[in-house]
């Protein structure tokens, strides 16, 4: 027996013709086989008073398979999603592979007003929480006097 997804139709679980089962197959098993070479993080970026802050969605990753790197106002988040070869080998028939493995670089650009040198980054139940505190030299707003 396949197991097959539903997606809440009667009709989905049977094609109407031959053809249509047979671009179902194939699609299905095309989009899963790229998901091994494809991985995308989400990410929630947002801006408070005082600093900007990412939180990234890396489930099953650990710290040491994610890099943040801060360089003339771009911040990288990048690592990688490994599939586990030992899983592929131990005659495991895979009906469905939703999951995304592979390589990842997510970059942002900054406006200048950040201090790098107080960049945060928590890791806790596979999300990254990264804060980059604004310069707050460089925020304050000053009235110039004109003499």
């Amino acid at each position: 027996m396949t197991i097959t997804r539903y997606n809440g139709h009667l009709t989905d679980k049977m094609p109407q013709t031959f053809s249509t089962m047979l671009d179902r197959f194939f699609n299905e098993t095309v989009n899963n086989r790229r998901q091994l070479a494809d991985f995308t993080p989400s990410v929630d970026a947002f801006e408070t008073e005082n600093q900007y802050e990412f939180q990234v969605s890396l489930p099953g990753l650990g710290k040491e398979d994610i890099s943040i790197d801060f360089q003339e106002g771009k911040l990288t988040i990048a690592g990688e999603r490994k599939f586990n070869k030992e899983e592929e080998n131990a005659n495991k028939k895979y009906h469905l592979l939703e999951t995304q493995y592979g390589s990842f670089s997510r970059a942002f650009y900054l406006p200048d007003n950040v201090n790098p040198a107080q960049i945060d980054a928590q890791f806790a139940n596979g999300i990254l929480h990264v804060v980059v505190p604004k310069d707050e030299q460089k925020v304050k707003k000053h009235q110039i006097q004109i003499k």
